[in-house]
C-alpha cells in the first residue's frame, strides 16, 4: 500500500513539473509575438516617414506625420547651423593665433640689424645663380600661383644678400 502511495506522490510531482516548462514556453512566445508586433510597427512608421506606404492614413494622421517629420528637420537644421558656428569659431581663433605669429615675425625681422639686411635698388640688374633676374623669378612665382588661394594680401619676401655669394 505504502509502495502504491509512493508511486501516486511521484507521479504527482512529475506532472507539475512537467507543465513548468510549457508555462515557461507559452510566456516567451507570447513575448516573442508582442516583439514582432512591435517591430512591424516601428517599420511601418519609419516607411511612413520616408513617404511610403501612407495609402491607409487618414488627414488627422499625415498632419501629425508632417508635424513630426517638421520638428525632425527643425532640429537637423539646428544642429547643422551649430556645427557651422563650431567652425567659424575655429576658424576665427586660428586667424587670430596666425595674425599674432605674423605679427611676432615682422617684429623679429624688425629687430634684425641693417648690416644684415642690404637692399636691393635696382632688381631688374641682378643675376641668379641660374641666370634668371630677381624680376624673371619673381614673375614666375607669381604666374604659377593659384588664383583660388589669393586672399586679397600681397605677400612678397626679398632677400638682400650681398653679390659675393652670388658667384
Amino acid at each position: 500500500m505504502n509502495e502504491i502511495i509512493d508511486k501516486y506522490n511521484t507521479h504527482s510531482k512529475n506532472l507539475g513539473k512537467t507543465e513548468q516548462p510549457s508555462l515557461d514556453l507559452n510566456l516567451e512566445h507570447s513575448k516573442y509575438a508582442n516583439l514582432n508586433e512591435q517591430l512591424a510597427e516601428a517599420s511601418l512608421r519609419l516607411r511612413q516617414m520616408r513617404g511610403e506606404e501612407l495609402e491607409g492614413l487618414n488627414v488627422e494622421e499625415l498632419q501629425q506625420l508632417e508635424k513630426n517629420l517638421e520638428s525632425g528637420l527643425h532640429r537637423v537644421l539646428q544642429t547643422k547651423d551649430q556645427q557651422f558656428l563650431e567652425q567659424i569659431n575655429d576658424l576665427e581663433r586660428k586667424s587670430t593665433q596666425l595674425a599674432e605669429e605674423n605679427m611676432q615675425l615682422r617684429n623679429q625681422v624688425s629687430q634684425i640689424p641693417p648690416a644684415g639686411k642690404q637692399a636691393v635698388a635696382d632688381t631688374e640688374n641682378v643675376i641668379a645663380e641660374e641666370g634668371q633676374s630677381s624680376e624673371s623669378v619673381m614673375t614666375a612665382l607669381h604666374s604659377g600661383s593659384s588664383q583660388d588661394n589669393d586672399d586679397g594680401s600681397d605677400v612678397s619676401l626679398k632677400l638682400g644678400l650681398p653679390c659675393v655669394a652670388w658667384k
